[in-house]
């Protein structure tokens, strides 16, 4: 399918228009990394000891609850019944996360090292739905929630390269 990028939220889709449940398809991937990302930051606020870094995790989990809220509605507008939960790749990150930290390996610098990668991951499902000829309304809300995970993602490697810079 052709498209062109400007940036994050502006991908134009030139293909066929979607069908409801190849729309739902596209929808249900980002329900999966809504949560992926919502238990992944629960994760890391878990294993870090900052308080600012705590709330800064827990901020960004709430944010993707919404997010993932706002897709559920989508997708049971579009006829479709939600995922059920994450994805095995997730899972297998949060769990590395918890295995560094019960190994004493939870330094602050390491746990956002973790957390950037999982944005990569998040960004780039989301780079992927925009590909896709979604419907106006769908459109709309996937790029503002792509806008947010690329702010999440800049915001981490922000704070990775600043506790890089302590240590």
């Amino acid at each position: 399918m052709a498209y062109e990028e400007a940036s994050l939220g502006t991908v134009q889709s030139t293909g066929p228009a979607l069908a409801n449940d190849e729309v739902v398809d596209v929808l249900n991937d980002l329900l999966e990394n809504s949560r992926d990302g919502e238990y992944g930051f629960r994760a890391c606020a878990d294993e870090v000891e900052s308080p600012a870094a705590k709330q800064l995790f827990a901020n960004r989990a709430e944010e993707c609850r919404k997010s993932g809220a706002e897709l559920m509605a989508l997708i049971a507008a579009y006829g479709g019944e939600p995922a059920d939960g994450g994805t095995a790749a997730g899972a297998l990150h949060r769990g590395w996360v918890h295995v560094k930290g019960s190994l004493g390996a939870n330094s602050e610098l390491s746990i956002l090292e973790s957390c950037e990668r999982g944005e990569d991951t998040g960004v780039a499902r989301y780079r992927k739905a925009l590909k896709q000829n979604l419907p106006a309304d769908v459109r709309s809300v996937v790029a503002a929630q792509a806008e947010g995970a690329q702010r999440n993602h800049d915001q981490i490697r922000d704070l990775r390269n600043a506790a890089r810079a302590r240590d």
